[in-house]
């Protein structure tokens, strides 16, 4: 909810499991910059620290996953932790905060005036507070580069700077590339974008940063899965850093010049002292690369890169993406056609399997006038596949498109490119019937069947009123190409060749 719409969103637990449960949502949260305010119960505060039934000490657990953790002592103090908890979630870099309410406090009733007035929030929105001197410093050497690329993260989007990115991009000519947070903050369908840029990202766009003179890193925080090895990332380059958290500047990389501000706000500052730029021959490098080093897309038509470029035909244009953790995670990220943000939702810093099906839960819920896709492999579904209840008894607009391997396909990968393919704990002996798990939730299920009668596209399932799940075939052997091995320059990248053997997409039935 938060994620699609740019505003806090709430959750509630009980005490003990309840609590814990929460947990790696809260991590996901905090590593992805994603402002929330969880409430946990608590144990009766007479009983912390006596082991009582479901007692386990929230404060202490999350101080470390959290931006704020709190422990309510008073019942008169909760008002004004609310409020707090609201302040500190939005307030700078965006993350989770938890309040811990012991069960006493919680039962209690009292008598107050008014609520306290909401908390003004600290975003740095105010550009003509940024020194100017650093703003202008930037300016010049954007003016001055001859190879700039403009480096665009989550931060583009948690700000909704959108528009100042375009018009920066396209006043001065600069190629834009996105991490996987950021995809979505620069339209796909502009000759200025190059994709993604990392582990996963396009052949030519890690080329084209390690040609670059100047990165501009707007948004992001240089994660190792963007980087590779850090070392190596844009050494002929100086770069420019701009973030909302002035602890990641300088963290990962030495930085030429920096400022601490919000995407939005320095880009506004900077935009008027940027001089219009052809940068003719700079472009026409990066179209050259980018015909040399990138691969067509697959044409076998079961191939997942097709399979996701059918669905996005028949998809809606403003449809809100989610997908869980895995291949299927980096087909989408690859091949769907992402032009505006908060469309794609899914777990970066963590990598949460089980993250894509509640994220849709979350995502019709705030926006029940769009339609949510949610992309999903065999082994995630499972991790919460109890949800697929919620979706029913709420009947929200969601399409499930499973890509079914038979396997937990990201670490076979690793374990046949890194570790002389000793398989362990990745393959399904028993494939699960999803279809059939669907119905059993009273969800409409396709099956692949291209032998069966009243067979139907995925075009069509996708019509179907209500939720849905897909179940798409793939074939266990498919890897997600290119990719730099782990802990390698980024310019060292593995291409692979499969097969591409003539198999028709089949068709689905109910």
């Amino acid at each position: 909810m938060a994620r699609s719409t740019g505003r806090p969103a709430v959750c509630i637990a009980t005490s003990g499991p309840g609590a814990t449960n929460l947990i790696t949502a809260i991590a996901d949260a905090k590593l992805d910059s994603i402002p929330l305010v969880a409430i946990t119960c608590q144990v009766p505060l007479s009983l912390i620290g006596t082991d009582a039934f479901q007692e386990v000490d929230m404060y202490g657990l999350t101080l470390s996953i959290t931006k704020h953790s709190i422990l309510a002592k008073t019942t008169e103090d909760l008002p004004m932790i609310i409020n707090d908890a609201f302040r500190i979630a939005q307030s700078g870099r965006p993350g989770p905060v938890v309040v811990d309410v012991p069960k006493d406090i919680l039962s209690r009733i009292i008598e107050i005036e008014a609520l306290p007035e909401p908390a003004e929030i600290c975003n740095y929105s105010d550009h003509s507070k940024l020194p100017a001197k650093i703003c202008s410093a930037i300016a010049e050497r954007i003016n001055s580069a001859k190879r700039p690329v403009l480096y665009a993260g989550g931060g583009i989007i948690a700000s909704s700077a959108f528009d100042e990115l375009k018009t920066l991009a396209e006043k001065n000519s600069i190629p834009v590339a996105v991490t996987l947070m950021g995809l979505g903050s620069f339209p796909c369908d502009s000759g200025l974008y190059l994709g993604m840029v990392g582990m996963h990202g396009n052949h030519s766009t890690n080329i084209i940063f390690d040609n670059a003179d100047l990165i501009i890193c707007i948004g992001s925080r240089f994660n190792d899965r963007t980087t590779g090895a850090a070392v190596q990332f844009g050494k002929k380059a100086d770069i420019i850093h701009i973030d909302i958290d002035p602890s990641e500047i300088n963290k990962i990389k030495k930085t030429f010049i920096s400022l601490a501000s919000d995407a939005r706000s320095a880009m506004e500052k900077i935009i008027p002292m940027i001089e219009e730029n052809s940068r003719e021959e700079w472009l026409e490098t990066c179209k050259e690369k980018r015909a040399r080093y990138d691969k067509k897309h697959h044409s076998i038509s079961a191939h997942p890169e097709s399979v996701i470029r059918a669905v996005s035909a028949a998809a809606d244009k403003d449809a809100i993406i989610t997908t869980d953790v895995g291949q299927h995670q980096m087909w989408v990220a690859r091949n769907y056609p992402f032009k505006t943000g908060r469309n794609f939702l899914t777990s970066g810093g963590l990598g949460t399997m089980g993250f894509g099906l509640p994220a849709a839960i979350g995502a019709a819920i705030a926006n029940p006038e769009k339609q949510v896709i949610c992309f999903s492999g065999d082994g995630s579904i499972l991790m919460n596949v109890q949800e697929l209840a919620t979706l029913a008894d709420l009947k929200l607009n969601v399409k499930i498109i499973l890509l079914n391997n038979g396997q937990l396909g990201l670490v076979r990968q690793q374990q046949e490119l890194f570790y002389n393919k000793n398989y362990i704990a990745t393959t399904f002996i028993t494939a699960p019937d999803f279809p059939e798990i669907a119905k059993a939730f009273n969800i409409t299920g396709f099956g692949i069947d291209s032998t069966a009668p009243n067979s139907m596209t995925i075009e069509q399932c996708m019509k179907v009123h209500g939720p849905v799940l897909i179940n798409v075939p793939v074939q266990e052997e498919y890897n997600v190409y290119p990719m730099v091995p782990p802990g390698e320059s980024n310019i060292v990248m593995m291409k692979g060749e499969e097969t591409e053997k003539s198999e028709p997409l089949k068709k689905a039935v109910s």
